[in-house]
């Protein structure tokens, strides 16, 4: 299974396209992926979705497995072709049960497991209620997103000094340099550029204490930091309805990603779970977020 998404993710690649750049056009006004019942898929599954929905047009953000699609009074079409997410788990064994697969002296071992599921978008399927019918609609007034941008950006707690010509987190010093408004092409490429900065800053060892083992620029860990960032800032972009950011020398960004994912065909599932868990840190200092409902079932899609 990680050999087979990493394919299609390098095929991607390899072609100039970014596969987990969210369509701009969804219906419903949600840029994330959603199952039959609302919820966002997470992680992995997010990119794998985005990819499905770019190669084969869906617009809409509703997808489900058959069974689901048949409780719901709705069928498959026939010839349809569904696509894979992934669900991420652990089984634990003691010493009796598998006594080859100690991970230590107490004698229990654990086995962490990828299974791999298929499900529909609403589009291919017949018969469902009308709430999965909903055209493809832009996002709401731009404004509008900006504001609710720079709300989201204001309850996280980062040092943000706006000044110089150049985007950076610099860890030592524990803060981020951003060029004036003025200097960007306009309010939404500064948002993502901001995206992008607060998912590096997430990196620190007070935090998350992300560590691909960077040493210089531009080296391997340089370029698996700067996928995480990508797709981290991309799932923020996602919530708040912005457009991807466009970075600078994008086909350098391109060609080192290659490099990694053809290198190690696990990375990508490692990157969006490290990314998912930077994007739920600066969910969690919005106003509220103590209060929202942890589904523990879903966090398991971080696959890592």
């Amino acid at each position: 299974m990680h050999q087979h998404v990493t394919d299609q993710i390098i095929k991607a690649l390899e072609v100039g396209t970014k596969p987990w750049e969210q369509p701009w056009r969804s219906a419903g006004g949600s840029l994330r992926p959603l199952r039959y019942n609302g919820e966002p898929y997470r992680g992995i599954n997010v990119v794998m979705l985005w990819g499905a929905s770019q190669e084969r047009g869906f617009v809409s953000p509703y997808w489900m497995t058959f069974q689901q699609a048949l409780e719901l009074g709705g069928s498959v079409r026939k010839g349809e072709r569904g696509s894979k997410v992934v669900k991420a788990g652990q089984s634990v064994f003691g010493d009796q049960d598998a006594p080859d697969q100690s991970d230590g002296d107490d004698g229990v071992s654990v086995r962490r497991w990828l299974k791999a599921y298929t499900v529909f978008n609403s589009e291919q399927i017949d018969g469902l209620p009308e709430r999965y019918s909903v055209k493809a609609a832009e996002p709401g007034p731009l404004p509008e997103r900006i504001a609710a941008a720079d709300a989201f950006f204001a309850s996280i707690p980062a040092k943000v000094i706006n000044t110089g010509d150049r985007a950076y987190y610099r860890i030592s010093t524990d803060d981020i340099h951003m060029p004036p408004l003025e200097l960007f092409s306009d309010a939404e490429h500064h948002a993502a550029t901001l995206a992008h900065e607060l998912i590096h800053w997430t990196r620190h060892p007070d935090r998350l204490d992300r560590d691909f083992g960077r040493k210089t620029f531009g080296d391997e860990g340089y370029a698996k930091e700067e996928c995480c960032a990508e797709l981290g800032a991309a799932f923020v972009g996602a919530i708040l309805g912005l457009r991807p950011s466009h970075i600078e020398d994008h086909a350098a960004y391109i060609g080192s990603w290659l490099k990694v994912l053809k290198d190690d065909k696990r990375f990508i599932f490692t990157a969006a779970g490290h990314a998912q868990r930077a994007v739920e840190l600066l969910e969690s200092y919005q106003p509220g977020a103590a209060l929202a409902d942890a589904d523990g079932a879903s966090a398991q899609e971080a696959a890592a």
